[in-house]
């Protein structure tokens, strides 16, 4: 399977922390906060996380490297 590169995200993203409830901005709508609440909740989501309160962020490169682990690409 050929792997799918999403690091370009990375260069339209202003901060380096993409905050839970802007990952469905984030990824153009392909994930929406709610799916990935669900995916952290069952220890599939991205392992590198920070929380603020009762905020939920995650750092850019490694988010971007979960996603690409998730990604298929279809030809």
């Amino acid at each position: 399977m050929e792997k799918v590169d999403l690091s370009h995200l990375a260069a339209r993203w202003p901060s380096s922390i993409v905050a839970r409830e802007k990952v469905g901005e984030f990824t153009g709508g392909i994930i929406s906060p709610k799916t990935i609440a669900n995916l952290d909740a069952s220890g599939d989501g991205p392992q590198e996380r920070v929380t603020i309160g009762r905020k939920v962020g995650y750092p850019v490169t490694p988010f971007i490297v979960w996603l690409e682990s998730r990604a298929k690409r279809l030809v």
